[in-house]
């Protein structure tokens, strides 16, 4: 009787300790998840796309690694809350890195729009000199509808930096200083062919 007690009893401890270390850390990928999504919340989409995706795949491993245990009669979660951890602790060291990836790209976006408007300047001001005769009016014409459109082009650069969307900003204010130094090119050719 005694010996059915204490079997009992072991048998009950071990599976206790069976049902503890079978639960899945549920918790772990909650924080996990959130801590990604405050990444993305943050433009981690934009500013941190390969940080983001490890992260995603990090935790898409973490998960693969629950799925295999939650198979096992004798699950271990360790390993994968380990993994949970680390996405976590990354997802927010990235977040931290944001603001900084963000003004810099606020200050190349200003500084593209600053060589744009410049560029834009000087392809007005040799235009406004460009050689006129009777095979250019045409010419002459078609760059001053160019330049206005590079002018309107010019207000959507600052509308996109006012709306935080600093790499599309700099990608358009970058295509305007090469069609105005296009431009300016074409007029400088004009000019030293009527020097000649």
């Amino acid at each position: 009787m005694k010996n059915l007690m204490k079997i009992s009893v072991l048998g009950l401890l071990v599976v206790f300790l069976f049902a503890s270390c079978a639960k899945q850390p549920t918790q772990q990928i909650d924080e996990a998840k959130a801590a990604i999504q405050a990444l993305v919340d943050a433009g981690g989409e934009i500013y941190a796309k390969d940080e983001l995706k490890k992260c995603n795949d990090d935790l898409q491993a973490a998960m693969d690694e629950i799925n295999a245990q939650s198979k096992k009669l004798f699950k271990k979660y360790g390993p994968a809350k380990e993994m949970l951890a680390k996405v976590k602790a990354d997802a927010e060291a990235v977040q931290a890195l944001i603001p900084a990836r963000k003004e810099e790209a606020k200050n190349a976006a200003m500084s593209a729009l600053d060589e744009a408007k410049a560029a834009f300047d000087e392809a007005k001001a040799l235009l406004d000199k460009a050689p006129r005769g009777k095979g250019t009016k045409a010419d002459i014409e078609a760059m001053k509808s160019d330049l206005a459109g590079l002018e309107t082009m010019l207000t959507e650069v600052q509308t996109a930096i006012d709306s935080e969307d600093y790499l599309g900003a700099k990608d358009k204010a970058l295509s305007i200083k090469e069609k105005a130094a296009a431009i300016a090119e074409q007029v400088k050719a004009a000019i030293a062919k009527v020097r000649r």
